[in-house]
């Protein structure tokens, strides 16, 4: 028969406190987000008061400039991205001044519109109901012309034949450029619109065609020489290239604009380089002390004791926020001095550990601190992700980051001959010449990853 009985045991829980479930919340949120908080708690929370206003909406443009850059990437593509109003053309060989669609509608809804619209047979219809399903936002088709079929065939059996004709009829309605496969097709559908006696209309098709990454490089001489053709010919036909929109899905139905507010600013002073929390974006708040005194002595008002508790720790946890921003920011910088000071190359190899040993935190702290949270700096505004990267040997012993690697791939590959374009075996060779172990698959990873084709097709330009 069992007997109740009482046993001892010793053991070790972490206890979440509200304050510290709170202050782990608080420690993982962008600063957008962070301020819309803050103000539902001073709007809830009679005992909150906000001691200056936050400077979220009034971005400078410079500031603004900054923190678009970071999004940026090298190529001719992205750059052209935000040419929605200017860089259309009408179909009648003028630059279109239409603005991107605000009627709400999707591009989906917009197609679909025009089909009924235009003159499509009813097969054709069908087939353009099946294309327009795969079209992006970004006005791209994403699927192969067989897949169309085998999406239709439970309805109706069609030919290939018959889905090269409805993708070109598609093509040809608005916006100019959608249901192309590639860039290189985008830009010539929007090209073929213009007058064919436009100034350098054929030579921007020809650069449209195979020269797309000369144009990305800024390698105009280059281009030049491939397509034989005259300086202001080439002028021309650059300002055709440029006009058109890579991205024609979103001239109507265009991305949100995503805006940052970096949550510190390093600067160098003195030849030091000096860390500190953003001045603008989140208020400062206190406890509003004629409320306080009404509770001192008393022991009424529970539900204003309550609220002084909750205001305490907020402003406790904004603290806690802020303490642990700088301390992770400052591990960071004096970690990544050569990247301030020279660029992507001198970049050090670092990881979460590195940083929670450095200053006695866990890994998982530091991983919320470091999601969303951006730096400004005289580089540039980054996230503070950007700045760890895995480890590379070297041959004196020294580990070299992936970052720093994937920048003496793109010298590698941008001061190349580019009629004997390297290899990845060969940019591979180079690095080992120059200390660096890695394997040409890792090239290659790295090469993809920075949206640059392979030598055979960098060599294109000098076949043709």
């Amino acid at each position: 028969m069992l007997k109740p009985s009482l046993q001892l045991k010793l053991g070790q829980t972490l206890t979440m406190t509200p304050q510290l479930q709170q202050a782990i919340q608080l420690l993982q949120l962008p600063i957008l987000d962070l301020n819309a908080k803050i103000q539902d708690a001073l709007e809830e929370n009679i005992m909150l008061e906000m001691e200056d206003l936050p400077d979220v909406p009034q971005t400078s443009p410079e500031t603004t400039a900054e923190i678009e850059t970071i999004k940026a990437e090298d190529s001719w593509y992205e750059r052209s991205s935000q040419r929605i109003q200017d860089g259309g053309w009408n179909g009648e060989g003028r630059p279109s001044s239409e603005f991107a669609d605000e009627s709400g509608q999707s591009l989906r809804e917009h197609l679909l519109w025009q089909l009924e619209m235009e003159n499509f047979t009813p097969r054709q219809f069908l087939i353009g109901e099946a294309l327009i399903d795969a079209i992006n936002d970004d006005g791209y088709l994403t699927v192969e012309l067989d897949e169309i079929a085998a999406i239709i065939e439970p309805e109706t059996v069609v030919t290939s034949a018959e889905i090269d004709e409805t993708l070109r009829k598609v093509q040809r309605l608005d916006p100019i450029g959608i249901g192309a496969r590639s860039l290189s097709e985008c830009i010539i559908l929007q090209l073929r619109q213009l007058d064919p006696a436009t100034a350098g209309l054929q030579s921007a098709i020809d650069v449209a065609c195979a020269h797309l990454d000369l144009v990305a490089d800024r390698e105009y001489g280059e281009l030049r020489r491939c397509l034989r053709t005259s300086e202001d010919e080439l002028h021309a036909a650059l300002a055709l290239i440029k006009s058109c929109h890579p991205k024609p899905g979103q001239a109507v139905s265009p991305a949100a604009p995503e805006y940052v507010i970096p949550d510190v600013f390093v600067r160098k002073v003195d030849e030091r380089w000096q860390v500190e929390i953003s001045p603008t974006g989140v208020p400062r708040l206190s406890v509003n002390q004629q409320y306080a005194k009404i509770l001192r002595g008393s022991g009424d008002h529970s539900a204003l004791r309550a609220q002084l508790q909750e205001a305490r720790w907020l402003i406790r946890s904004l603290e806690i926020r802020n303490e642990t921003l700088t301390k992770v920011a400052t591990s960071i910088v004096s970690r990544q001095t050569a990247f301030l000071e020279h660029g992507d190359e001198a970049m050090k190899p670092m990881v979460l550990r590195d940083i929670a040993e450095e200053i006695g935190m866990h890994e998982s702290t530091i991983s919320r601190v470091t999601t969303n949270k951006y730096m400004h700096t005289p580089r540039g505004v980054f996230e503070f992700k950007y700045f760890f990267s895995s480890h590379l040997s070297s041959a004196d012993g020294e580990e070299q980051s992936s970052t720093s690697v994937r920048a003496k791939i793109r010298k590698l590959i941008g001061t190349e001959d580019p009629a004997k374009p390297l290899s990845d075996s060969s940019i591979a060779s180079l690095l080992a010449d120059d200390g660096i172990k890695v394997a040409r698959r890792t090239v290659a990873k790295y090469r993809e990853a920075m949206n640059i084709v392979s030598s055979s097709e960098r060599r294109q330009c000098t076949d043709n």
